[in-house]
């Protein structure tokens, strides 16, 4: 018979009793469920049918396991295609832009507490600030058919529902708080775009700051600027236009820095860690510091990844999820940050896109 690692865990814990000092009361941790401590891996599904899944690793590489809310939820699924998860406490949510919904679990257990499905349309990204979460919304455009009408909806984490909603311009992606402001990236969606969305959350008054082409991965340095990757597009019918890491100072809501690529180069993923700024062209990882004013010549990581699709960074490792060629499970390489070598290697999700440390 098999014995969850949650119910051996609290067996093995409950015998762990620490008296305080003071009062001579005892106190007992318990463990919170099978997925803490460790790796949750979203995974978008595939292009055929298959749907959005969440792979799990334990911190110390010893436990993989995938379908994890399928395993928990008998019978149900995510659907396509999976964007993102975002933590709040105990609970996760799970942005599936195809289904028009949030799905919401506990973070430790993954038994679902609900699913926010009404005044969603095709949900990207969500922060969370003061019990409410804004969710980006790319609205009812399609391929070859572009409608203005993508939106941020605001969600009362209390009952599950959409309040209201922001009107903001096409392709809101990224989504992150600071000071009582949100700031928005605007990939594009199916379109294009090249602009931040400010929006003061205490009344929806709305700026915008111009950027280069399809902003996507954005946060805040050490200095309190907004460092924002914008790809650009290789592809465009007119002219190419260059990728670039840009820092703004969200005072002047002004560009003060443009590292721009050279032709050619157009890197998809960004993170920070520390004093660093990480960031990939083709399938190597290049560092620099986040006072560097230049972009690095040299690459800090070579990785042989065909397709590299996600990255996160944390303490002394680099996780890089590679797609392959978008059929099948994904597979996440770790990286030493001091030896740039590869220490671990483990099939993950279908087409895993993000990486949350739990």
């Amino acid at each position: 018979m098999k014995i969850s690692k949650l119910l051996l865990s609290m067996f093995l814990l409950s015998v762990l009793i620490i008296s305080c000092d003071n009062d001579g009361d005892n106190e007992v941790f318990e463990p919170k469920g099978d997925y803490e401590n460790g790796l949750l891996i979203s995974g978008e599904g595939s292009f055929g049918g298959t749907s959005g899944s969440v792979s799990f690793i334990s911190n110390d590489f010893s436990t993989v396991e995938h379908q994890i809310y399928n395993n928990v939820n008998t019978g149900k699924e995510l659907g396509r295609y999976v964007q993102s998860i975002t933590f709040d406490n105990e609970n996760a949510y799970i942005c599936v832009d195809t289904q028009n919904s949030i799905t919401v679990v506990n973070r430790y257990t993954f038994a679902e507490n609900g699913v926010i499905s009404e005044g969603l349309v095709s949900p990207r990204y969500m922060t969370i600030v003061n019990g409410k979460g804004y969710a980006t919304n790319w609205g009812t455009s399609t391929w070859g058919n572009i409608i203005d009408d993508a939106f941020i909806a605001v969600i009362n984490l209390a009952t599950l529902t959409v309040e209201r909603t922001i009107p903001v311009s096409v392709g809101p992606e990224r989504i992150i708080e600071k000071n009582g402001k949100l700031y928005v990236s605007h990939k594009g969606g199916l379109g294009k775009n090249n602009i931040i969305s400010v929006i003061e959350i205490n009344n929806d008054e709305k700026s915008e700051i111009i950027v280069k082409e399809k902003p996507d991965e954005l946060f805040f340095d050490n200095q309190n600027n907004l460092v924002v990757l914008c790809e650009g597009d290789k592809y465009s019918a007119s002219e190419v236009v260059p990728a670039s890491i840009i820092k703004i100072d969200t005072n002047l809501k002004e560009v003060i820095l443009d590292l721009e690529f050279p032709t050619g180069d157009y890197p998809e993923l960004l993170e920070q860690n520390g004093n660093f700024i990480y960031y990939n062209v083709n399938s190597n990882i290049y560092r620099i510091e986040h006072s560097s004013t230049e972009l690095s010549a040299n690459s800090f990581i070579e990785t042989d990844a065909v397709t590299p699709y996600g990255m996160a960074v944390k303490q002394d490792g680099l996780f890089l999820l590679d797609v392959g060629d978008y059929s099948g499970q994904s597979t996440l390489n770790v990286y030493d940050l001091t030896t740039q070598t590869s220490n671990f290697t483990s099939k993950v999700a279908v087409i895993a896109s993000k990486i949350y440390f739990n």
